[in-house]
This record gives structure tokens, C-alpha cells and sequence, in this order.
């Protein structure tokens, strides 16, 4: 097995895409195990994650672990990791890169890095095992012979439930996601079927880079009592000053990950990150050795997660979650 520590800089990628006949920027870093025994070939995995937060932080952490045990375990596998901030014409490259270097399979996390990657793959049939995708079939990763992987597929009734059981009262609720968000399709048509449904008021924002995201958040102070925000990588890269603005207003924000609640927002009920990474890489692992590619697995959720820190300034008691879920996690802002 092969150990990488090294870093390699935008600069260096950018050369080495530049051969691939494109320019662009991203991060890469390498890791494995011990090298391989003479004649031992290595099952060699490119994580592609596709920008940079604390969610997807956590599940590439977690493959990465599990990764390395099983290579401690014995597995021959090596693996490197690549960054698209968040940029398809950059996932793009990388693909390309990926393919051409003849990696054994993929495993891309978010919707935008699972989508460029199978596209990349189609030639090879080179294996993508996505991590945290809400809606495969929405994002058009269903029915592809050589793509599967792990969802974290949102149950966005439970959670405006929770609203209403500690905001009975509520009359305005505001829906702030990216439109170019596939991860937010769904829930946010849910979100608004549920709230007809209860003749709750709902108010739209939407944005696509930081400074729109923070722009609609604050547009939102006046108008609305709570806001949603299912799992958006949009949102989520500005969920520290989003959660910042929303609570000086005394306004609850209910979110799709636990990672915005340790950025500051109010609460949410989800899926376990690290669990949900380490079955990603288990499960890319089972097809190298076994060659089947299995359905999608949809993890468990059920976990509600709530910032006391966030609770104690909006003068909320969430003692009624307890009753609604079998573990509710307390915790506090992360320091940035």
C-alpha cells in the first residue's frame, strides 16, 4: 500500500489538467496505507468532494477514516482526494483528470460532484459511489448501471413539525435555499405542500453565492417567524452569518444537517454524517471486491440536533423534541 501525505497546490493541479487540455484550480491531497506487497495491486479511489463545509467535511473525514482502517485491516486500497469548490467546469476537469489516470472508482460528495463524475465515467464505466445525495432521482443518478451510493434523503414534514411544536403560533415561514441546488427541489416543494396544507404563509428567497444567500436571509427580517433550509451546499457554505442574522431577529432557523446547527441555526433532524460516510467507503469497497453495484441506500435518520446556545437567545424550550424523536443531540456553536 502506498502512504501519501502530500499536499499538492491549485497550481500544481492546474498543470497537471492543463495536460488533459484544460486549465483550472482545485485541491488535492493523497493518503493510503503501508506499500503494496511486490505483485499486490492496490484498489485505487478518487474522493471528489465538491466544495468546502462542514458537512461535507465530515463524510469525506469518515471515508477517509474508514478507508484507512480497512487498509490497516489488510484491504489494498490508496486513494486521493480531489476539491471543486463548488465549480462544474472544475469537477469537469477532474473527471477528466480521474478517468485518465485510471482510478477503480469514484466516490463523489454532493449532487454537483456526483453529477460531473458520472458523466466523466460514462466511457470507462469506471464505478461512482455518491455520498449524501437528498434526491438521486431528481439529481438523474438513478438507473445508471455503474452509479450508486448513500442518501441522505430529508424528511422535511418531521421537521416543520418540530416548528409547530414549539411554534404553535407561527404565521409566515421563510424557504431560503439555491435554485441551483438539486438537494433542494424536493424538499422545498414538500415545504410548501405541507405549509398549504396548514394555511401557514411562506416567503421565498433564494441565492446562489454567499453574498445572495446573506442578502435573502436578511431580506427576510420583518417578513417571516421561522425560517427552512433543507440540505442546501449553497446555504450551507454561509450558515454561520445566515444563523448570525436569523437569531439577532428572533427568528428560529430549522435546517436540513446537523452541520448548520453547529454553525448556529436553531435545529434540524437528520441523518449522521460520519455514519453515513463510513457506508459510503464500505460500500465502495464491496463493489471493487465484489463488481455488483447495489441500489442506492437511503440512511436512517431520526436525529434531531439542537443548539442550545441558539434556543437560550430565541427564548425557546425544545423539552417537546424529546417526545417527538428517540435522540435529541445538544450542542453549541462551532468556533469558525
Amino acid at each position: 500500500m502506498k502512504k501519501l501525505l502530500a499536499v499538492l497546490s491549485a497550481a500544481t493541479l492546474m498543470t497537471t489538467l492543463a495536460a488533459c487540455g484544460a486549465a483550472g484550480t482545485a485541491g488535492v491531497s493523497s493518503a493510503a496505507s503501508e506499500p503494496a506487497s511486490a505483485g499486490e495491486a492496490a484498489y485505487r479511489v478518487a474522493i471528489v468532494q465538491q466544495m468546502d463545509h462542514a458537512s461535507l467535511d465530515e463524510i469525506r473525514t469518515a471515508i477517509e477514516a474508514e478507508l484507512d482502517a480497512k487498509a490497516a485491516a489488510g484491504t489494498a486500497v490508496e486513494y486521493k482526494v480531489f476539491n471543486g469548490q463548488n465549480d462544474a467546469t472544475t469537477l469537469n476537469q477532474i473527471g477528466t483528470q480521474i478517468v485518465s489516470d485510471g482510478y477503480d472508482a469514484v466516490i463523489p460528495i454532493a449532487t454537483l460532484a456526483a453529477q460531473c463524475m458520472a458523466t466523466a465515467c460514462e466511457p470507462t464505466g469506471t464505478p461512482v459511489i455518491y455520498a449524501a445525495i437528498s434526491d438521486p432521482a431528481a439529481a438523474d443518478l438513478t438507473g445508471i448501471d455503474y452509479v450508486t451510493g448513500t442518501s441522505d434523503a430529508l424528511n422535511t414534514a418531521f421537521i416543520l413539525d418540530m416548528m409547530l411544536a414549539v411554534q404553535p403560533d407561527v404565521q409566515t415561514v421563510g424557504l431560503l435555499y439555491s435554485n441551483s441546488e438539486a438537494n433542494s427541489e424536493a424538499p422545498i416543494a414538500e415545504a410548501k405542500e405541507y405549509l398549504d396544507a396548514k394555511g401557514i404563509a411562506y416567503v421565498e428567497k433564494t441565492g446562489n453565492t454567499n453574498d445572495e444567500i446573506l442578502s435573502a436571509a436578511a431580506s427576510m427580517v420583518g417578513q417571516v417567524d421561522a425560517v427552512f433550509t433543507p440540505t442546501d451546499n449553497v446555504v450551507m457554505a454561509a450558515a454561520s452569518a445566515v444563523s448570525e442574522t436569523l437569531t439577532a431577529a428572533g427568528i428560529p432557523f430549522y435546517t436540513g444537517a446537523d452541520s448548520f446547527v453547529t454553525a448556529g441555526a436553531f435545529t434540524t433532524c437528520g441523518v449522521n454524517y460520519t455514519d453515513l460516510g463510513t457506508y459510503t467507503a464500505d460500500m465502495a469497497l464491496d463493489i471493487l471486491e465484489s463488481g455488483a453495484v447495489p441500489e442506492y441506500h437511503v440512511m436512517d435518520g431520526g436525529i434531531i440536533t439542537v443548539n442550545t446556545e441558539t434556543a437560550a437567545a430565541l427564548g425557546i424550550d425544545y423539552s417537546a423534541f424529546s417526545e417527538m424523536a428517540s435522540q435529541v443531540v445538544e450542542v453549541t456553536t462551532s468556533a469558525e
